[in-house]
């Protein structure tokens, strides 16, 4: 585990090391190894450049303000994460990012750097929440007072392939967080959790009292966390929101930021990165897993959440977590739409007649998932307002079509 080092948001002439980062183009298999390489010496000389170039004086990080709540948001250099970031910063939060960039991306943080640079604003923490000693001095060095827990490997299929590895980084890394914040006083957590802790329920839609039964690592894993906050929250003065959020999709709609996945990792993705590659030509056409479900048209169906909506559904979770309280609450839109529906809205979304091979059914997955979001509207007053399948998928579109390299491509601009 690398040193933990920080990146705080004010302008440094030592940026321009973030230039030449480039994660996703998957289009130059042959220098991949190569590209690889590069990122990670890169990464590590602009944290040691910067870490060389800090400020005097104490930082404002590290102590409580009237009037500023300062959020640890653990993840937020992926794509709901960092989605989450530019919410509350654009709310007026004091935001620290930690990161480990196994799954998130550098070129978004430089982005929400760029976005609000003043100090005091943002700062970037790269840093593995399995190290124990490295969360204990993050907690130590900043005064937080609330944590969103978003930092998780998050795809079914590579959760049956890995199991192990799901169980480390979303149980035990969630067990350090709860540990650093009991030893160091932070009493408010809002957890990312998810639809996957159902498994397969006989009935639907989805309720909050609809019983865990998952299916999967990564549902097991999400649920044994959810369990562990929920033991730790019987002895103390906590204040915890869990959201179980369902199938996200869409991107910021001002086309700042959007998902850029790893290329190795694409055959485990969301169907609308598989939709978009299809389109963009980088794979000859989407493979649609399962077609003989006990639905409709015998694909599967999903509640499609947009990113935008489910920020907003964290933030409101943050306004109204209150000590000794736990809210648990669905966050979906309570309709759900099929695979072939889905690849139709991103066709025209797209404008592209995508190529579509259908295969055998993905290990660990499930014919029918949709939710009851009642209790979020009623106790929150949340409810999704972007809701129109297409013209989500349209504006995350955009950002792929300008981004087609990911953030590689907004880097190298500026080189």
């Amino acid at each position: 585990m690398l040193p933990v080092n920080r990146i705080r948001t004010q302008p440094r002439a030592s940026r321009s090391w973030f230039s030449g980062m480039d994660y996703t183009d998957s289009r130059r298999k042959p220098h991949y190894l190569v590209k690889v390489l590069m990122v990670a010496v890169l990464t590590a000389i602009c944290i040691i450049i910067l870490k060389q170039s800090g400020h005097s004086g104490p930082s404002p990080f590290s102590r409580h303000e009237p009037g500023i709540t300062h959020v640890l948001v653990t993840g937020g250099a992926g794509y709901i994460g960092s989605h989450a970031t530019l919410r509350l910063l654009k709310d007026k939060y004091r935001v620290t990012i930690v990161d480990n960039l196994s799954r998130g991306n550098l070129g978004a943080v430089k982005v929400l750097q760029e976005q609000f640079p003043e100090p005091g604003r943002l700062q970037f923490i790269y840093a593995d929440l399995g190290d124990a000693k490295a969360v204990n001095q993050i907690f130590a060095e900043n005064a937080f007072d609330a944590v969103m827990h978003f930092a998780a490997v998050a795809y079914v299929g590579e959760s049956t392939l890995d199991p192990l590895r799901y169980y480390h980084n979303i149980t035990s890394n969630t067990l350090v967080v709860l540990e650093a914040m009991a030893a160091h006083g932070v009493k408010t957590l809002i957890y990312s959790s998810t639809c996957a802790t159902y498994g397969q329920p006989e009935k639907m839609p989805i309720t909050e009292e609809t019983t865990q039964a998952p299916i999967n690592p990564y549902g097991k894993a999400k649920k044994m966390a959810e369990d562990i906050i929920l033991d730790f929250l019987k002895n103390n003065n906590m204040a915890v929101m869990i959201l179980r959020y369902f199938n996200v999709i869409g991107s910021d709609p001002e086309g700042r930021l959007g998902e850029a996945p790893r290329p190795e990792l694409r055959e485990h993705g969301r169907i609308s990165g598989a939709c978009f590659d299809a389109a963009l030509g980088i794979i000859p056409g989407l493979k649609v897993k399962g077609t003989d479900y006990s639905t409709e048209d015998g694909t599967c169906i999903r509640d499609y959440i947009d990113v935008t909506d489910l920020v907003d559904a964290h933030v409101k979770a943050l306004n109204n977590a209150r000590p000794k309280k736990v809210g648990i609450y669905n966050v979906g839109t309570g309709k759900g739409r099929s695979v072939r529906e889905f690849v139709e809205a991103c066709k025209k979304a797209t404008g592209v007649e995508i190529k579509v091979e259908y295969l055998s059914r993905r290990p660990g997955d499930y014919a029918e998932v949709y939710s009851n979001p009642s209790k979020i509207n009623h106790e929150l007053n949340w409810s999704a307002q972007y809701t129109d399948l297409e013209q989500s998928l349209r504006v995350a579109w955009r950002w792929q079509k300008a981004h087609q390299n990911g953030y590689g491509s907004h880097l190298a601009m500026d080189s």
